[in-house]
């Protein structure tokens, strides 16, 4: 299985509190926590993610 690669939000602000996500492969989303780049990683369907980006954002 190809790597994520995580890229982390322009919206950061440089405090190490952040999220990163990765969609470089086809149909999933995956989120890590920027501290921990060994930690867990939570994958989505894509579908998935843009209904809880949606949820979240109203749009």
């Amino acid at each position: 299985m190809p790597a994520f690669e995580f890229v982390k939000s322009s919206y950061s602000s440089g405090n190490g509190e952040c999220v990163e996500v990765a969609t470089n492969l086809v149909g999933t989303v995956a989120v890590r926590d920027s501290k921990v780049l060994d930690g867990p990683v939570v994958q989505f369907a894509a579908s998935a993610w843009g209904e809880l980006v949606r949820q979240i954002t109203g749009r």
